[in-house]
């Protein structure tokens, strides 16, 4: 997929990954890119920028995921790409992580890519094509050390994605799925203060350099889109040998200051 005259759909659009992503679609030629975020100010900053359209989403709310669509098409007639890429960090703990705050990671970075898939997967199956990118992490293929509800819900998109391509791959909706592992954005300075993902800013990339790493994925049409390319190494090894990877991941428990533990 090229993103030439395409319409394109970006939530949490206003920052980070999101904020890169809608800037180098409209770079790309993309016709409309429409800027969601629970930030409509920033969101209007960057819409502003790409001469596109900014909607204020929360993506925990069917609602507001539905408006978004529905404004998206008021405006662009169509949607080609949606990105669902808005998500929320990793909070600290495990199974003792109360149940609210495992409820609202949980609608964020889960419930979101259903609701998503839901309100514009009819739309294009009408028109027989469109593009789904979830962003996950690659904690979604490895996990996150000392956050299991992180790790848990990012394991989830990346179920839920897969279940997308098997499903509507052969109906002409094409998905991706995309597992950066450190990206130098606000997210991983917040997690990285609070919690054990300090060790992943040594490695950490520009969200610009995300921003490539899609536009090449999308044009190859890949399932995962991994901007760092080590992560699907380790994958290779977590599937090669399960108990030996567990070993390896409590090593570097004990090498990195874990909260809690």
């Amino acid at each position: 997929m090229k993103l030439q005259d395409k319409v394109a759909v970006v939530t949490g659009g206003a920052h980070g990954i999101g904020r890169a992503l809608s800037e180098r679609f409209a770079t790309e030629g993309a016709r409309g890119v429409v800027v969601a975020d629970i930030d409509i100010d920033r969101a209007q900053e960057i819409a502003k920028k790409i001469n596109g359209l900014a909607v204020r989403t929360d993506v925990g709310k069917e609602t507001d995921i539905v408006k978004l669509r529905d404004t998206a098409l008021d405006a662009y007639g169509q949607i080609d790409l949606f990105c669902s890429n808005a998500g929320i960090g990793g909070i600290p703990g495990g199974e003792d992580v109360p149940n609210d705050a495992w409820q609202q990671i949980w609608e964020i970075n889960v419930m979101a890519h259903i609701f998503a898939a839901r309100a514009v997967v009819p739309h294009m199956l009408e028109r027989g094509e469109g593009y789904l990118l979830n962003t996950a992490s690659a904690a979604g293929l490895l996990t996150q050390i000392g956050s299991a509800p992180y790790s848990v819900t990012k394991h989830a998109a990346v179920s839920f994605a897969e279940w997308l391509s098997i499903t509507y791959g052969d109906k002409g909706i094409r998905v991706s799925c995309l597992c950066p592992q450190g990206v130098r954005t606000r997210m991983l300075e917040e997690a990285a203060e609070n919690g054990p993902s300090a060790f992943l800013l040594e490695n950490a990339i520009a969200a610009d350099d995300v921003a490539e790493a899609v536009i090449r994925g999308l044009e190859a049409e890949k399932f995962l889109i991994l901007p760092h390319p080590e992560v699907g190494t380790y994958f290779q090894y977590k599937a090669n040998d399960y108990d030996r990877w567990l070993r390896g991941m409590r090593r570097l428990q004990e090498r990195i200051s874990v909260p809690g533990q």
